[in-house]
Order: C-alpha cells, then sequence, then structure tokens
C-alpha cells in the first residue's frame, strides 16, 4: 500500500547509524578562536590573571579563558555543567583547537570562579580599559561619546545569594551593576547589588574620572569627550566632576513645580521647534539654578508636538528638561572649534545627542541576548568575575563583528541573530598528511564567503597594550 508521505518522500532514511567523524555543529568558533589568537589577548589575561592556576599541571588561564569566550559565543546553553557536555564532544575539541586534556569540566570552572579574591576581581576592569583604548586607536574619533547607566539583571529565583537585593524595578530581585558604554562597546562596569541605586556613593565620578584620564594618557590628551546618563544622576556633584575635568555632560534633570512655573509664564514665541524624522518637539532655552547650586547651568526644555507623525494631545506630552555645559564652557568650546566640531554646541545637536541615549539601553539589552542574567554562583565574588568574564567575551564578540563578520551580519544584530548565521553551521575536521583541515559545505562557502572570513581573523588588528 502506497501512502501519501510515501508519495512526497522519494528518499527516505531507513536507518540511523553513528560515526567516528568528528563532525560539529559549531563551525563558526574555528574563525573566532583563530580571531582572538591573532589579536593576542591571552598576554593581558596570562599577565594580570595567571597567578590562580596553582600548578602546572592544571589548565592554562589563558586556555580557560578561551573555552569561557567560546561558551559564551555559542549560547547553546549557559549552565556550567554545559562543560562537561563540550568536554567529551570531539568535534566541538577540535574546532576550537584544544585538546582533550585541556578541556575544562564544571567543576574546574567553578574552582577557577572560586579561587578570585576581591582585588584580583576589579583587575578585570584593566582588561575591558585596554580593549576600549585599542578600539579608539582604530577608529580614531574626533568626539567620544560615553554613556553611563545601571542594568538591572534579574535573580529573582535565586536563592540566599550575596548582593542579590530588591531592584528599583518592582517585583524583581537581583543585581545592578554600573556600567559605561561607547557605541557598541561596555567599556567599564563596577558590579553592584540591586539595592544600590544609580548614583549610589561616588561611584560615577571615580569611574569617569578614570577613564577619562586613561583616554587622554594612552589615546589623545585633546580629544573631546561627552558623558551622556539619564535623571537618575542628575546631581550637582557630579556636573562639577565633570566640569572640573573639562568634558561635556548632557543629563536628563526633574521638572520641579517651580520650573514648570516658569515656563508657563514664557510666550510661546519664545518657544523653538526642533523636527527628527517623524517627531516633533518645541523646547525652550534658560539657565536654572537650583538651591544648593554655586552656580546656574544651561537647561532646555522640552515637550513632544507630534510623535510618529500623529498629533500628541496637550495633557499626554511627556515634559522633559536636560543640563548641559555644552556652548556655556568656554574652553570646551574653543575645544570643539578647533576640531570643526561645534554643530555639537547647538541646540538641535544636544537634544539629538540626549535622544540617542537610547542606543546606550540597546547596548544592555544586547548584552543581556549574548550572556545570562541569572548569575550561578553564591558568593557575591565568584558572580562578580562570571560577570567580568561575561563582560570581556562580549566586547570580543563586538569586535570580531566590526573586524570579521562585516558584510555578513549587521553591526547592530544582537547575538542570536549572529550564532544563527555565523556560528551555527556544520563543519568537518579531517586530519591528512599531518595537518589538521575543517570542511564545509559548499553552500555555507558560498553564502558566508569563508575564504574572506578566513582572511580577516588570520590578520586581525592586534591589540598595543598601554
Amino acid at each position: 500500500m502506497i501512502t501519501q508521505h510515501d508519495d512526497i518522500c522519494k528518499q527516505k532514511i531507513s536507518r540511523i547509524e553513528k560515526t567516528n567523524d568528528r563532525l560539529t555543529g559549531r563551525g563558526g568558533l574555528a574563525l573566532f578562536v583563530r580571531y582572538l589568537s591573532g589579536i593576542g589577548i591571552y598576554p593581558l589575561l596570562e599577565r594580570l590573571f595567571g597567578g590562580i592556576r596553582k600548578s602546572k599541571k592544571g589548565v592554562a588561564v589563558g586556555n580557560v579563558f578561551k573555552q569561557l569566550f567560546c561558551f559564551f559565543l555559542d549560547g547553546t546553553s549557559l549552565a556550567l555543567s554545559r562543560f562537561d557536555d563540550l568536554s567529551r564532544d570531539a568535534g566541538y575539541i577540535e574546532i576550537i583547537e584544544n585538546d582533550q586534556a585541556s578541556m575544562c569540566s564544571s567543576h574546574s570552572i567553578k574552582r577557577f570562579f572560586r579561587s578570585f579574591s576581591y582585588v584580583r576581581v576589579w583587575l578585570f576592569r584593566k582588561v575591558l580599559q585596554e580593549l576600549f583604548i585599542w578600539r579608539l586607536r582604530l577608529l580614531t574619533p574626533e568626539v567620544i561619546i560615553l554613556g553611563i547607566d545601571t542594568m538591572v539583571m534579574d535573580n529573582s529565583e535565586a536563592q540566599k545569594r550575596e548582593g542579590v537585593k530588591p531592584t528599583y524595578k518592582r517585583g524583581i530581585k537581583g543585581f545592578q551593576p554600573l556600567q559605561l558604554t561607547w557605541r557598541n562597546y561596555v567599556i567599564d562596569a563596577v558590579f553592584r547589588g540591586g539595592s544600590k541605586h544609580s548614583n549610589h556613593g561616588d561611584t560615577v565620578v571615580k569611574m569617569v574620572e578614570h577613564i577619562v584620564r586613561k583616554i587622554r594618557r594612552c589615546y589623545r590628551e585633546d580629544v573631546i569627550i561627552i558623558v551622556r546618563c539619564d535623571s537618575a544622576f542628575f546631581d550637582q556633584v557630579n556636573f562639577r566632576a565633570f566640569e572640573e575635568l573639562k568634558i561635556g555632560y548632557i543629563c536628563g534633570g526633574k521638572m520641579f513645580d517651580d520650573i514648570k512655573e516658569y515656563i508657563r509664564r514664557v510666550p510661546r514665541k519664545d518657544f523653538g521647534r526642533y523636527a527628527n524624522k517623524d517627531n516633533v518637539w518645541e523646547y525652550l532655552e534658560f539657565e536654572d539654578r537650583r538651591g544648593t547650586w554655586a552656580k546656574a547651568r544651561r537647561a532646555i526644555y522640552l515637550k513632544p508636538l507630534c510623535e510618529a507623525r500623529q498629533i500628541v494631545f496637550e495633557f499626554a506630552r511627556a515634559e522633559t528638561i536636560i543640563y548641559t555645559n555644552l556652548g556655556v564652557d568656554e574652553d570646551l568650546t574653543e575645544q570643539f572649534i578647533e576640531v570643526g566640531q561645534e554643530s555639537y554646541l547647538e541646540v538641535e545637536t544636544i537634544i539629538e545627542t540626549y535622544h540617542q541615549r537610547g542606543n546606550d539601553e540597546l547596548v544592555h539589552r544586547a548584552l543581556k541576548d549574548f550572556g545570562k542574567e541569572e548569575m550561578p554562583f553564591q558568593r557575591f565574588i565568584s558572580n562578580a568575575a562570571f560577570y567580568y568574564t561575561m563582560l570581556v567575551a562580549f566586547f570580543l564578540y563586538e569586535s570580531y563583528k566590526e573586524d570579521v563578520a562585516q558584510g555578513i551580519v549587521e553591526a547592530r544584530s544582537y547575538a542570536t541573530t549572529f550564532r544563527r548565521v555565523l556560528v551555527d553551521f556544520a563543519a568537518r575536521i579531517v586530519h591528512t598528511g599531518g595537518r589538521v583541515i575543517m570542511k564545509v559545505t559548499e553552500a555555507v562557502w558560498e553564502a558566508l564567503n569563508i575564504v574572506e572570513l578566513w582572511a580577516r581573523c588570520n590578520s586581525p588588528p592586534v591589540i598595543v597594550f598601554s
């Protein structure tokens, strides 16, 4: 009897057998591993964290980090038990250019993170900053715009983990690290408990002071730096610190009653209009001095008139106020003029730059898509080490997209898309003539332009440590 299924399927699988061929479904990791070796990241990691290795019989620290970076980029499962499965996968072992004896188990990874101290874990910030300077030297920007914000990491299901506290988001308990971003990168971070609010202590000032000194010492002393942040960082202490550092800032403010009353008294003819694509706002420039401030600062009031080509009713118009020192600080103004970037001093550009703060939040979203929010350990310091390793892996992934994957995937694509295109393809490992060869299908070879990708990942820009 011929069924409908038999009529459709001319070539049916009659049985399934196992093979001793070295096969993997993560062929793209070979390119990433070669890229990591080419940029020279391992000497820095060995220098800073090599002391964790207590015996020469153990796996080299650089190799542990290589396996962790591949673990994050793979993203199949971010449970530490995944390392046990990988250590038994011959195809995976060869694709990441490793050997069976050097593969980490879940227990060895746990011991690795538990060996971190409070002093050593802060060295991850040095790694991030070195990578940041590396990208600056490659791209040579005239103006560096930094975004600063916190990112809530939901660990509500965790039981009695150090630092897991209620956050500002209702019903969410977890961690709330403070992160400094530039373009698609997280360039510095402070891992903190969930109860630490955005402007807690002097962390913001110290973080910005440190990165500004690093930029001016290792990149260019005369480069223009702008920090943008939301109203959670609205504080005269921050503004005064930024002004003393001779950097620009664009910060959201708070709509106090006296400001609202002042704006109501201003004639409508004094308001300006700013349009961006399908949106229109009205704005008003003025100087504002809060009660405890030593001086007045430039303020810009904003109210939407049209959003997505739809007129916004008066009662539904969200009011915003922005504070900045751009256009009022004489030394800073001269810097902008010298490099031909005086447009940053205009009110329309300031508004546009503030609205681009949403791009900084997209970096946090991309990081969560790349890694995980729930930390795996009981101890705070072990979770901090895991978090910072994830940040370094994320930075390397973003730089890999720019240096190697350009033209294959969009720079703004999330890790889920990147993995489906450039990681999750089948490959076969063949040993012949004393060489190891990776083979892929003709469809993958042509679709991904493997020849070009292989050439790029074998000649990447090398990190020159400052």
